[in-house]
């Protein structure tokens, strides 16, 4: 933590020549809490505005701190004697000042907004020496830079009639100014905090003010949740006779550019200073990568490159120089066409572009647009978050869903789509990364993919075994992506590709595990699947419950729960079952054998969930859900299984025959293509109970 005073010290070490101050940290290794720095070089207002802040902001959600009124506060004898203190001993008092307010900042749950020193440089000396900490580093989540015109720095130091300064040199201070953004904004994506600069525009105020207010309730869950929400509102828009969901990446793959580049190259050309290499290659390639902190910065990026005036400029001027390939804007008309069908783009890139590029083709009122690029959008569309658009069609909303996309980015939402389509382009364009992870994607993660080449004269990725050809103008292609399907697609959940699954499969499977031992572990699986899947498919309600301070709270439990029946189809689903039913207490608990075993009044209204261990051909499921149906016509059934062959839920089996109801669906730990039937030592109902050696 700097101090607002001016370091006594005539050591003055080079740029970031502290080594502990070029150490990354992770922002896992921190509080959750935000601190927000407020930088510059003295006299950039940044005290004028922390107060102005206070005011606008009030403190209810935010604690304001002057970096040097904290170490006078926790210094015996206050800023005088921290002075006199050599320069370990000050470095103690800082870290000590900044812990503090992280500390008081992480127990208010407010954010903490402090007003600080990167550096001083006095104007005599070759360098400036940094005073900020390790500590600052791994504290501080977000930083703001008042990136004041020297001029204007100036001349208050003149005007101001209450502080006695030397009037600074405009070159010293520019230098001073050039060598903190440098080096902060170098820290800053080492160390995975947020940077922006910030201008003395007469609405200075309103825009720090909507930053902080962005940066107190921004997470990454809280992201995602907002782009869900979106494409909620767009399904929700394209009425209930919806099916199939085209979603489709944007530069490069609707188009050949990349809308991004070519914003910051316009930005470029505007300030005469073609020579820049792009921000955003800059950003990507370093420490950061493609994370969820990545994006976030591009969005400050962009914040802080223009105003909102000019921003929509560069858009309009970016927009009009793209053309959708011919292909693509036949399968949006389309889509267009029919209302079983509609199609969605899903960018990393700059929303309000691909906004307009949709206008200027007449699409916009059909196709929607998901993405980011500014603050105000709400959101950043990561890799993970296009997987997870695609996810929640798929899973929540029980869409078909075709994917289309060219590079790495894409390949986690390829990954979950029904139907994945690589577009190749140009060989001298197109991502140069994406072949390997490609190939590892399909090798070893399970993606099946087809590759569409546009132009088609280019050469294909990888070979056409592996990732075969297809024309989007293809009659066949085209019938198979509209054509109309069943009302109520099966619904099938599973945790296949999950950590969790992995841990929780290891024991079932391994053939030195019985009994006692194995039964607790299909219970285990059976508690993870319950909470994991059963509450998002179910739906949770609340209930209030005495607080351990002695207050009354919100608790939540299964929506219905006591209207729920778990039907354990024995013997081999008996431990699973148990596993569920500790996750729901209150529901009903019924043995079955064969489905005549359950009766009515077992059906307790609401939902029945069958658990079996494994589920092979599906036709016993079958059985059991004809017989329910019998009894209860409407009732809502849950299959849950250890273990479900993906033959027995494919196009054309017994239990894709049941999708009708819309109130049947299927959860499961595995989903496996083995036909393996377990038989003797294998058969799982027999390791559960060390019946290994009966006949």
């Amino acid at each position: 933590m700097a101090t607002g005073c001016k370091n006594a010290s005539t050591s003055i070490p080079g740029p970031m020549a502290d080594p502990r101050l070029n150490r990354s940290t992770t922002r896992e290794s921190r509080s959750t809490s935000k601190v927000v720095g407020i930088y510059g070089v003295p006299g950039s207002g940044k005290t004028f505005l922390l107060d102005q802040l206070k005011q606008e902001l009030g403190q209810d959600h935010f604690e304001f701190y002057e970096g040097s009124n904290m170490i006078a506060n926790l210094v015996p004898g206050g800023l005088g004697a921290f002075q006199k203190l050599d320069e370990q001993e000050k470095l103690h008092w800082r870290q000590l000042a900044i812990n503090t307010i992280g500390k008081q900042c992480a127990d208010s749950g407010r954010v903490a907004v402090v007003a600080g020193h990167f550096m001083f440089w006095p104007k005599e000396e070759g360098a400036g020496q940094p005073v900020c900490t390790p500590a600052d580093l791994d504290i501080f989540t977000h930083i703001l830079y008042l990136d004041v015109p020297p001029e204007l720095i100036a001349q208050r130091v003149l005007d101001d009639t209450e502080r006695s300064r030397a009037l600074p040199s405009i070159n010293h201070l520019h230098k001073w100014q050039q060598t903190e953004q440098t080096q902060l904004r170098h820290l800053c994506r080492h160390h995975g905090i947020l940077f922006s600069l910030v201008f003395p525009h007469p609405t200075l105020l309103e825009k720090v003010s909507t930053l902080l207010r962005d940066f107190r309730h921004h997470t990454e869950e809280y992201n995602l949740a907002c782009a869900e929400s979106r494409i909620d509102e767009v399904l929700v828009a394209g009425g209930g006779q919806l099916e199939t969901v085209l979603v489709m990446d944007a530069d490069r793959t609707l188009v050949a550019k990349d809308t991004g580049a070519l914003f910051w190259k316009t930005v470029s050309n505007s300030r005469r200073s073609r020579d820049e290499e792009c921000p955003l290659k800059t950003l990507f390639s370093g420490p950061l990568g493609y994370s969820y902190t990545a994006f976030r910065q591009a969005a400050l990026l962009y914040e802080e490159a223009v105003m909102d005036e000019e921003f929509n400029v560069l858009c309009d001027e970016v927009a009009s120089t793209m053309t959708i390939h011919p292909e693509f804007v036949s399968l949006l008309r389309l889509a267009e066409e029919r209302e079983h069908v509609v199609a969605v783009v899903v960018t990393c890139g700059i929303r309000h572009v691909w906004d307009k590029v949709l206008e200027r083709e007449g699409l916009s009122k059909t196709v929607k647009v998901i993405g980011g690029g500014r603050v105000a959008d709400g959101f950043v569309v990561t890799a993970a978050v296009k997987a997870a658009v695609v996810a929640r069609l798929r899973d929540i909303h029980h869409m078909h869903v075709w994917a289309f996309g060219d590079s790495v980015l894409d390949l986690p939402m390829l990954s979950k789509a029904d139907q994945a389509i690589v577009v190749v382009g140009e060989e001298e364009t197109r991502s140069k990364t994406m072949d390997e992870a490609l190939l590892n994607a399909i090798d070893n993660d399970g993606l099946r993919a087809r590759q569409t080449l546009i132009p088609g004269n280019v050469p294909p990725r990888l070979d056409t075994t592996k990732l075969p050809l297809v024309q989007l103008a293809d009659p066949k292609f085209i019938d198979s992506l509209i054509h109309q399907r069943t009302r109520h697609p099966l619904q099938v959940l599973h945790a296949t590709d999950r950590g969790a699954a992995r841990l929780l499969m290891t024991p079932m499977r391994d053939a030195t595990v019985a009994g006692p031992a194995l039964r607790e572990a299909h219970r285990r699986v059976g508690w993870y699947l319950a909470t994991e899947f059963l509450t998002e498919m179910i739906g949770l309600e609340e209930y209030q419950i005495p607080h351990v301070q002695g207050h009354p709270t919100t608790g939540y439990r299964l929506c219905r729960e006591e209207n729920t029946s778990i039907v354990a189809l024995m013997r081999g689903g008996e431990a699973m079952a148990l596993g569920v039913n500790d996750a729901f207490p209150r529901a009903m608990f019924v043995h079955a054998k064969r489905p005549e075993d359950i009766e009515p009044n077992h059906l307790r209204q609401h939902t029945v969930v069958l658990v079996d261990s494994v589920v092979n051909s599906g036709k016993t499921v079958v059985n059991f859900v004809k017989h329910i149906r019998s009894l209860h016509a409407t009732i809502r059934i849950v299959v849950v299984a250890g273990v479900l062959q993906a033959q027995s839920v494919s196009e054309g089996s017994p239990a894709h025959a049941l999708a009708r109801h819309a109130d049947f669906s299927l959860v499961a730990l595995r989903l496996s293509d083995n036909k393996f039937t377990g038989r003797g030592t294998t058969d799982t109902g027999n390791r559960l109970f060390n019946t290994t050696h009966l006949p």
